[in-house]
């Protein structure tokens, strides 16, 4: 009976996966042309970083689907993330590009592999002046005040926006200081002696040199200057403090 294909398609949240590669010839494949191997209770998978952008996510994936094909392995492949197919990928959410960039957050939460990648993944919402529930907070605030400039009559619905800017808050308060109990979580308490030994002894994963594709290489630059840009942008433009409402 034939195995059944490995299928590389697109999440909701725009992640692309790899499953049913159960070998280790078909795993290395995948990681050599910029997959990382995950190994859960789901089984073996293998996974694009949600930071890959949209163009390297269909050259990476048409790729590897390319070497598995070569190497007589079965593919089903996303007709979304399939060069031969189509020109530029379709954005899940249309317009909705807050949604969309939410959801690979979400996405990178749920895929987390240890309490120190979940906390790196919660500051995206939880960040005191950048996280994502202190700009929904910020904006709610700014919907009540719009409001109230554009109709002196709607100040109950002003109100509404204001109290649910409020419980917002609320929600920031509830989880301030959080940031070393995730990262403690999945972690057993070890002795000073073994966080000595394994903070002087490289880890495996640190030490292995993979080749990757030229998309893949692309992808790591392009994310590492996305980030510099994001970092250098807040220096330069400190948040503003919110003025008293009217």
């Amino acid at each position: 009976m034939p195995a059944p294909p490995i299928t590389i398609s697109s999440e909701f949240s725009g992640s692309v996966v790899a499953k049913g590669a159960n070998d280790d010839f078909s795993a290395m494949i995948l990681k050599h042309a910029g997959f990382q191997q995950i190994e859960d209770w789901h089984g073996r998978r293998h996974r694009l970083p949600t930071t890959t952008p949209v163009a390297d996510r269909v050259a990476i994936a048409s790729h590897a689907a390319e070497m598995l094909r070569a190497a007589r392995y079965g593919v089903d492949l996303a007709p979304s993330l399939d060069t031969a197919r189509m020109s530029t990928p379709a954005n899940p959410l249309g317009h909705y590009a807050a949604g969309a960039a939410l959801l690979q957050i979400t996405d990178r939460i749920r895929s987390a592999e240890s309490g120190e990648d979940l906390r790196r993944a919660v500051d995206q919402l939880l960040h005191p002046e950048h996280g994502v529930v202190e700009r929904v907070r910020e904006a709610l605030e700014a919907a009540g005040w719009q409001i109230d400039d554009l109709d002196d009559e709607a100040y109950a619905l002003a109100d509404r926006f204001g109290f649910a800017a409020e419980f917002v808050s609320s929600a920031q308060s509830e989880l301030v200081d959080s940031e070393d109990e995730l990262r403690r979580v999945g972690n057993p308490p070890q002795s000073q002696t073994e966080t000595r030994t394994h903070s002087s002894d490289p880890s495996a994963s640190q030490s292995a040199a993979l080749a990757v594709s030229p998309a893949a290489a692309k992808a790591e630059v392009v994310s590492a200057v996305g980030t510099e840009f994001t970092d250098a942008r807040a220096a330069a433009y400190p948040p503003r403090a919110s003025g008293p409402r009217r």
